[in-house]
């Protein structure tokens, strides 16, 4: 039989050999269950009190993709497009996702055989003997090709290809979060910076009215009306008035800095134009507990980081087996290059290994012992991330209710406040009062409209925080590699935290 059959022969038994051995030991996956309310606390309204979001409708869903949208604000509409372009946060998770990315292609080359050569020229000479007291020197010129091939007989290789894939879709998890936390910052910096805008404008008309009380109260100072002491009470309010307005422009500055990092600029080269009012805060569409498993990139990146595990473990089990190698090398060796490439001159073999740890004082078992405990950590982890996600809709969804409720009651309370203010006024014009009624009174309004504005900010920064709650406009289908598996069915029950440990045919 020629050399050619003879390889033949030996690739074929070697092909056969590990389709009959080719499964993967270790556990198969199946998704966590994590806990799932049929329905979100703060959403049942009690009856009688307005509620601010209202369910999704079946063609209506939470904004998808620029969520932003919603608020109908073209200057935030124009800054929020220059986050994903410039913003150094998301670049960096991009870079890494990038890095996960190229682990895999790592991974799966261990599918393939490993092909190696080592081109060498030697000179030299063997001992001198009582035969040959002048031995020559000679030349030896070779040019090996060596091929190696480890058969993932156990799966091993599989595994670790499964666990690369879930860490990079993990990755991939991450970066829409790092992008969705981003642009939701964004906005809260917006909106806190147009209510700064509101409430120095507020301030500042104020002042004006003060300058006019002050000046009237000099008028009547003058005219022997009133004391010093009602000049000197006007002067203080409308000096405390203006340096709480000049405080503001700190507060204003150190947004507009914040904003301007957000979008990839140095301070110093932007500048934001000032508002004159603080929009009403959109409704909200809320979707079932259940979709909220598949919105939220954080969740997502968690359930991956659980399968990575899953199948780490199934990497530590396949070092209890045997590896099955194939080798096979061939060339060319002379020591002449006239002749090199001559029949004469080519030398090959090929065969195959079997290759077992037999003793390691029970490292293989502590490998596998430690990738179950990493799984069950990763598992918690998840779990926690969960219960977080319905914590943070909760806590926003109770925030757009009582705050709706309070903005209502402020604005009874700034009415009344300005009522008492006209009084006052009217009061001390008549002489029937001091000038600190009417201080008492500009004081109180004031410090109401302020909170008015305030509560208007806070209403804003919950209904951001709400939709990134709900996972932005995020979807599981843009994960590379596919999406992960869906949810544990309503009702499913919990099984034992790990997966029974399992060789599957693959």
């Amino acid at each position: 039989m020629s050399a050619h059959g003879r390889l033949g022969r030996i690739c074929a038994a070697a092909a056969t050999l590990a389709l009959a051995c080719a499964c993967a030991v270790g556990p198969n996956y199946k998704r966590p269950v994590a806990a799932e309310p049929p329905a979100f606390k703060e959403q049942l309204t009690p009856e009688g009190q307005p509620s601010p979001w209202k369910p999704a409708e079946p063609a209506e869903t939470t904004p998808k993709g620029k969520w932003w949208e919603i608020f109908g604000d073209p200057q935030l509409n124009a800054l929020e497009e220059q986050v994903d372009v410039s913003n150094q946060n998301i670049a960096q998770a991009e870079a890494q996702f990038r890095a996960a990315r190229a682990a895999v292609r790592g991974a799966r080359s261990d599918f393939y055989p490993t092909v190696t050569t080592s081109p060498s020229v030697t000179r030299g000479q063997v001992s001198a003997t009582n035969l040959n007291p002048r031995p020559p020197t000679t030349n030896l010129y070779l040019l090996p090709v060596d091929a190696s091939y480890e058969v993932d007989a156990w799966g091993r290789v599989r595994r670790t290809v499964e666990s690369s894939v879930a860490l990079a879709q993990a990755t991939a998890a991450d970066l829409e979060t790092i992008r969705l936390s981003m642009h939701a910052e964004l906005a809260v910096d917006y909106f806190a910076l147009q209510g700064l805008d509101v409430e120095k404008k507020l301030l500042d008309d104020n002042v004006v009215a003060y300058e006019k009380a002050l000046q009237l109260t000099l008028n009547r100072y003058h005219q022997g009306v009133v004391s010093g002491v009602d000049v000197a009470q006007a002067q203080t309010q409308l000096e405390t008035t203006r340096a709480q307005a000049t405080d503001l422009e700190l507060t204003r500055a150190q947004f507009e800095h914040a904003i301007a990092v957000l979008i990839g600029k140095a301070p110093a080269e932007f500048e934001l134009a000032r508002s004159t009012t603080v929009p009403a805060p959109p409704v909200v569409p809320l979707e079932l507990p259940s979709q909220l498993l598949e919105r939220r990139p954080d969740i997502a990146a968690s359930e991956r980081r659980v399968a990575s595990a899953n199948a780490e473990i199934g990497v530590a089990t396949a070092a209890f087996f045997p590896r099955l190698l194939l080798t096979a090398s061939g060339g060319y060796g002379a020591s002449s290059l006239t002749s090199f490439f001559s029949l004469p001159n080519r030398f090959w073999s090929i065969g195959a290994m079997l290759a077992q740890t037999l003793f390691q004082g029970g490292k293989i078992r502590a490998g596998k012992e430690q990738a179950e405990a990493n799984y069950d950590a990763s598992v918690a982890t998840y779990r926690l991330q969960v219960l977080t996600a319905f914590q943070d809709v909760e806590d926003n969804l109770a925030a757009l209710k009582i705050l709706a409720v309070e903005a209502q009651q402020q604005a009874a309370a700034v009415d009344a406040a300005e009522r008492a203010q006209i009084i006052a006024n009217n009061r001390y014009e008549g002489g029937v009062t001091t000038y600190l009624e009417v201080i008492t009174a500009q004081a109180v309004a004031l410090n109401n409209q302020r909170t008015a504005i305030e509560l208007s900010v806070r209403r804003l920064a919950a209904a951001v925080n709400l939709i990134k709650g709900l996972g932005g406009g995020w979807d599981p289908s843009t994960l590379p590699y596919g999406a992960p598996p869906p949810a544990p069915a309503a009702g499913e029950s919990a099984e034992a935290v790990r997966p029974a440990a399992s060789v599957s045919q693959q």
